[in-house]
Order: C-alpha cells, then sequence, then structure tokens
C-alpha cells in the first residue's frame, strides 16, 4: 500500500481562502476514489481559530509532543478526524494558529516554519512515515527541505520521497538571512541552498531538495520558466527543467453541482437547462435589477487585482454597458481603484450593474447558476477554478489563453455545423481583444439554438478530479 501524506496551510471545508484550500480539499479524496485499497492517503494542516466547533467535535487527540525550533521549545498537540477515506491531521498551537487570519502575520515565515517542524516530528510521534510527501507552496516548503538539511541523518526522513506543487510562484516565501538560525534552526552550511538573489527563497530551496516539482496546469509549467511569468525564479526552474510537470487541476464536483445544489433556487442540467433562467430571474431580484430572463447576464467573480485582468475590464466595461441591454454582476474584493471603478459603475447604471464587494461561497455559487456569460482575463492564471465552476453551471466563459485558462477552455467555432471548442478565448493582453470576444459570446447568446448546444457541451466538459487523479498517481508510481 502506497503511503502519502499532503501538507497545506488550508483544506477545505476545515478553513480555506482560495484556491489553494479547494485542491487539498478534494484532490485527496479524488486520488483516495482513484487508488483504493492500494493507498492510504493523509493531509496534515494548521488547526487554525477558522476550524469550527463542528469539525472540532468530530476529531480526536492522538499525540502531545514538544516541538525544537532553534532556541524554542513549543508545545504541540495533533489531532485527526476521517472523512471520505482519508485521514486528516491537525497542528495544534494557539500561539501561531488562533489568529483572525490564515496570513498576512507578522511572524508568518516563523508560524509555517513550525508547522513544518511539526509535522516532521509528528511522523516520528506517530511512527508514521510516508512513501511520498507532497507539498504545497512556500507555507510547506520546509517539509521538503528538512528530510534533505536536519533529518538527512536519519534513514527514516531520507528515504521520504517529495513532491512540492507550485500553486502561485508569485508567493515565493522571501525572508532575510537574520532568520536562518534564529527561526528556521539551520546553520550558515545551508546559506547557499536557500539562498537566492540575495535573499532567503524557500521556494527554490524546496525545488532543490524536491524530487518533483509540479504545478497546477502544463502550460503554467512551461510558462514559469520564463522571466514573464516566474516572478524571477527562471533560472532556478530551468535548472531543473528535468523535474518539472504540470497537472491540471479538478473541481469537486459534488460540492459544485448544479443538480442538487443546496446554494441555488433551481435545479438544472445540460439536457434540462430550463432551471438556469429560474435562478437568473430570482437573482436577479434578489439583487434589485430588472427581473427578465431574456436580458443577458455577465458574471465576473474574482480577486479585483491587475494580475486577474481587471484593467482590462476597465477599459471595456463602461461602453460595453451603454451599448448592450445586458447585466453585469461583479463579486469580489481587492485593490480600492477597482472597487471604486464597479460601484461608480453601479451608481450610473442602477438597472445593469451591481457591485458586490465581499466574499461570499453561496452567493458565488447563484451568481454562477444565474450567468450567461463568465469573464475571466487574467493576465496570469496558474490554473484558474472559476471557469470550470462556471461552465458546471451553463456560463458560457471568455478567458485569456493562459495558464489554466488555455489548458481547460478552447476558443469557439464550428465544423459541419457542429461546435467545436468549449468557451471565447483571446490570446494577447489587449483590451479590444477581450470586447471582441465578449460580443462573440453575446451573440451566440441571442441565438437560441446554438445557446442551448454550446452550454450543453460546456456543462458536460469534465472538469472533474478523475483525470487528474490518475496522472498524480502515475507521478507517484515514477517515484
Amino acid at each position: 500500500m502506497k503511503k502519502i501524506l499532503f501538507a497545506g496551510s488550508e483544506v477545505m471545508p476545515f478553513a480555506a481562502t482560495g484556491g489553494l484550500g479547494d485542491v487539498l480539499g478534494s484532490l485527496p479524496a479524488a486520488i483516495k476514489a482513484e487508488g483504493g485499497d492500494d493507498v492510504d492517503i493523509r493531509v496534515v494542516m494548521p488547526l487554525h481559530s477558522a476550524v469550527t466547533d463542528y469539525w472540532r467535535s468530530q476529531m480526536e487527540d492522538v499525540a502531545v509532543f514538544n516541538v525544537q525550533l532553534a532556541w524554542r521549545n513549543l508545545y504541540c498537540g495533533v489531532k485527526k478526524l476521517e472523512r471520505n477515506g482519508v485521514t486528516y491531521y491537525f497542528i495544534d498551537n494557539e500561539y501561531y494558529f488562533k489568529r483572525d487570519s490564515l496570513y498576512g502575520n507578522y511572524d508568518d515565515a516563523e508560524r509555517y516554519a513550525y508547522f513544518c517542524m511539526a509535522i516532521m516530528r509528528m511522523l516520528s510521534e506517530l511512527n508514521y512515515f510516508p512513501d511520498v510527501l507532497h507539498a504545497n507552496d512556500w507555507q510547506t516548503a520546509l517539509s521538503v527541505i528538512y528530510p534533505k538539511t536536519l533529518f538527512v541523518y536519519d534513514e527514516r526522513y531520507r528515504n521520504i520521497k517529495t513532491v512540492f506543487t507550485i500553486h502561485n510562484i508569485e508567493y515565493q516565501g522571501q525572508y532575510g538571512f537574520e532568520i536562518l538560525s534564529d527561526v528556521f534552526g539551520m546553520g550558515s552550511e545551508y546559506g547557499q541552498l536557500m539562498e537566492y538573489n540575495g535573499c532567503i527563497n524557500l521556494i527554490k530551496a524546496a525545488v532543490e531538495c524536491a524530487n518533483v516539482v509540479s504545478t497546477v496546469s502544463p502550460r503554467y509549467a512551461q510558462e514559469i520558466r520564463s522571466p514573464e511569468f516566474s516572478h524571477g525564479l527562471h533560472h532556478e526552474l530551468n535548472n531543473h527543467a528535468g523535474k518539472l510537470c504540470g497537472i491540471l487541476n479538478g473541481i469537486d464536483y459534488e460540492y459544485y453541482n448544479p443538480e442538487n445544489d443546496v446554494a441555488i433556487v433551481s435545479h438544472f442540467t445540460s439536457n434540462k437547462q430550463e432551471g438556469k433562467y429560474d435562478n437568473k430571474t430570482a437573482l436577479q431580484s434578489e439583487l434589485g435589477l430588472p427581473v427578465d430572463k431574456n436580458i443577458p447576464m455577465v458574471a465576473i467573480i474574482s480577486r479585483l487585482a491587475t494580475h486577474k485582468g481587471l484593467d482590462l475590464v476597465a477599459d471595456v466595461a463602461y461602453n460595453f454597458v451603454v451599448n448592450n441591454n445586458v447585466q453585469l454582476v461583479v463579486l469580489g474584493k481587492g485593490e480600492a481603484k477597482y472597487e471604486e471603478l464597479f460601484l461608480s459603475l453601479q451608481e450610473y447604471f442602477p438597472d445593469k450593474v451591481r457591485a458586490l464587494i465581499q466574499y461570499d461561497r453561496d452567493l458565488s455559487k447563484r451568481i454562477y447558476a444565474s450567468a450567461d456569460i463568465f469573464v475571466m482575463p487574467s493576465k496570469s492564471e496558474p490554473c484558474g477554478l472559476s471557469q470550470m465552476i462556471a461552465s458546471r453551471y451553463g456560463a458560457i466563459p471568455v478567458t485569456r489563453e493562459t495558464g489554466g485558462l488555455y489548458d481547460s477552455i478552447k476558443g469557439y467555432w464550428e465544423q459541419d455545423g457542429e461546435i467545436m471548442g468549449n468557451g471565447f478565448t483571446f490570446a494577447n493582453y489587449y483590451s479590444p481583444e477581450l470586447e471582441d470576444r465578449m460580443y462573440a459570446a453575446l451573440g451566440l447568446w441571442y441565438n437560441e439554438e446554438k445557446r442551448q448546444k454550446l452550454i450543453k457541451k460546456i456543462m458536460e466538459t469534465d472538469f472533474s478530479w478523475k483525470s487528474s487523479a490518475v496522472q498524480y498517481m502515475e507521478m507517484y508510481n515514477r517515484l
């Protein structure tokens, strides 16, 4: 039986802020479903204060010990919960994890160094040493680095194969060298391993130590080897190109299911699409927009940031709303200039625009289920889940050909009367191209016969974890 341990800073449904939590909430269970009794799948995460009493009441205490982190001698409790055939471990230390937020604290380097060292100690305390340790993003980079440094003389750790997945290379865990010894507990002999461009870089060191470095889409694995996408790390990635691969993420088909989703008003399928328009009229009423199923609804659900393509949207939104009988619904928070842009559009066009400056998972699902067109023109996108979720709920995606958007959405065209592709795409980061594809999607929407065919194809595109789980199993087998 293969033993695989996932390490991550956030996991749905326990505590999550974004795509990383979604992935770690569904991928381990998908691999367990694929591997069955041949795999033992476990996940370890911090016991954040965001983990509710509902989940805490289902946990059992399995270990208590102290963690030595440089000069610190720190309490650690390990709690366990089993769900969908997967064992979840929670690292308990209220000093580090009883916080209002998962990230953005002044001592994040120390908090996640503690988490990684606690993982090392947990393996020994539970006498559980996985065949593969699969770490995710900079917060768990030290769990890949420690077995090759501080624990290298212990055969039990040295024999663990490691996979390090980069979900977003923009965040690399960069710190000054003063914490190498004082926080990470590592001597100067490891300075060269940890250094990149004059500072500690945790992703760089994890790339060197890991047996495999994966990303969340094949296209992104290529892109991050270039200066345009690497945030300075392309030299290191090109030096280790032989261990780099990309596997496209999936989405949880149970959680995102328009056929039985309790968060939406009316259920529907690819063959019975009428319920989608019932959802739209219900949302129009909820948001105070004119109630009319024949008005196409365009949606954006995103962090409101430039790299999400919001500057392109800013260029085209006003004219698109002015010149068309459409409704624009935007959900998300982010940079003040974009929040203000959409709020001002709502003020100018109260019957056409709603700016919902918030995060709300249930509301997002109601919007996905109501939207006719979903716009996602990212400047860079490691994988992206929103375009997959939108497709699952029958919204026609308009995306830019980058990262996982390129791998998941193919441009619409017709051959011998058959619809090809599953959305509308554009290549250059150029607002007229976005506008052109938005008009193309809008034009198709008004052709009811073609619209129904395209929505059926979009909804039946397989974005489940099944094919990705097979690829991960093949990767683990090669290790």
